[in-house]
């Protein structure tokens, strides 16, 4: 029976330097050859992770929150916010000069020029300012949007946009998700395809948005990096990215 390990990618799989620790890659090459698929979950587009998925050998991931999900190399399932929800959302934050910006799987678009939000959000992940086409998702395919916003405004969409999810992934910034969408249905999609019981998932990742991922799988794990929120759904606290977290707690697990 198929055992697969499901790996959040900023502050797990990369340490703060945004490079894969080398314990980690061992580890993880060890796993596969101890018979576990390897996976990814992430919060980023899919040409966001191409380097990754090259340096680890991997044909399965599920990007943008569980919008888009690629099994063995075939897109599986995608998902998105419809576009008359979206065109709301979009007017009601640019009233407030909360600017969005939109994501497909192989580009990002913004809706405005020079915004010191987008750039500082955006350089976290050691990418460049978008093109600029605010009418992008009026004829494209959008699979994840990202608004510009301080946490203490987040609670005022909440209340105006009930039918779609915000979660934080910078100080400045949070992902827009259809109400159910999460890594753990981007994770479902995959299990249901090939059958895989939930004890055979393992999950790892540090940020808000691996909650409803470490609550799902059988054995979720946070590292000690993690959100404090992340930590308090894991099943195990692994040690610090930095301190080669991910290595210690596959042979903690006898994953390795």
């Amino acid at each position: 029976m198929t055992k697969i390990l499901f790996f959040d990618i900023d502050g797990t799989l990369y340490d703060s330097e945004k490079k894969i620790p080398q314990s980690a890659k061992e580890a993880i090459f060890q796993a596969r050859a101890n018979g576990y698929e390897i996976a990814i979950a992430t919060g980023r587009a899919p040409f966001m992770i191409q380097s990754i998925i090259d340096e680890l050998e991997i044909d399965t991931y599920v990007t943008f929150n569980g919008q888009y999900v690629v099994y063995k190399g075939e897109v599986i399932f995608t998902d998105g916010i419809p576009t008359d929800q979206l065109t709301g959302i979009i007017q009601y934050g640019h009233e407030r000069n909360h600017p969005v910006v939109f994501i497909d799987d192989q580009k990002m678009i913004a809706s405005v020029e020079g915004d010191t939000f987008i750039e500082k959000s955006l350089n976290t992940l050691k990418y460049p300012y978008p093109i600029i086409n605010p009418q992008f998702y009026e004829s494209n395919n959008v699979y994840q949007t990202l608004i510009f916003m301080e946490e203490k405004d987040e609670p005022i969409y909440k209340e105006q946009f009930p039918n779609v999810k915000f979660v934080r992934w910078h100080p400045f910034s949070c992902d827009i998700l259809p109400k159910d969408g999460s890594k753990a249905r981007g994770i479902q999609k995959i299990l249901e395809k090939n059958n895989i019981p939930l004890s055979n998932v393992y999950a790892f990742g540090d940020g808000l948005n691996d909650i409803e991922m470490l609550q799902f799988v059988g054995i979720g794990v946070a590292m000690g990096n993690a959100h404090d929120q992340t930590k308090a759904v894991a099943d195990i606290i692994a040690d610090h990215v930095d301190e080669d977290g991910l290595a210690k707690v596959l042979k903690e697990l006898n994953i390795i």
